[in-house]
């Protein structure tokens, strides 16, 4: 799978990935793949874990929103948002959207983070949407990047830094984690 982190200090956030991409048993290191976990759309930064169709099936789903649907500058914005995208995501990408017979919802199979100039978010599979006020992290190295943007919380200049260790982190003990660590950071406006 992969680490990403997003991180909030002061008036600062910062949203970060590692470069590895793995099929199964093979890894496909920084230089052989172009590969973007990390990506903007309507004015957000997005990392996405997981299947590596997800990120260009999110962003074109995303590009396909009508005017005023892509909103993301609150928790309620984005679950309207990510509620707008599930019917795409079946009809015009095929989502398979079972994961368990017990399942509540359908599933959009996504974990992703969502970062802007309103706050830190992340959406699960079933459209729950959290805002976060301090850090979060997911992916296979996430127990890893959580432990290390908690041990530097405190002495942190900011928020690139807290992001910036929790990816080195999962790089350093995840297996399926490498460097470099690509990190975008911006400032708050509320």
């Amino acid at each position: 799978m992969s680490t990403v982190v997003v991180a909030r200090k002061g008036r600062t956030v910062a949203i970060a990935s590692d470069a590895l991409v793995t099929f199964g048993e093979t890894r496909l290191p920084a230089g052989y793949e172009a590969n973007a976990k990390l990506f903007k759309a309507g004015g957000s930064w997005f990392g996405t874990v997981g299947s590596t169709a997800h990120t260009p099936v999110l962003q074109q789903a995303l590009a396909s929103l009508e005017p005023g649907q892509l909103r993301l500058d609150s928790r309620e914005a984005i679950f309207d948002t990510f509620v707008a995208l599930h019917p795409r995501l079946k009809e015009r990408f095929f989502l398979n959207t079972k994961e368990h017979d017990n399942d509540p919802y359908e599933s959009s199979q996504f974990s992703v983070l969502v970062a802007n100039r309103h706050g830190i978010f992340g959406v699960e599979s079933y459209r729950e949407v959290f805002a976060f006020e301090r850090f979060w992290a997911i992916g296979s190295g996430r127990r890893f990047a959580l432990g290390a943007m908690h041990a530097v919380w405190a002495s942190a200049r900011g928020a690139r830094e807290v992001a910036a260790a929790g990816v080195a982190a999962g790089c350093e003990f995840d297996t399926c984690s490498a460097g470099p660590v690509r990190v975008q950071t911006f400032t708050l406006t509320t």
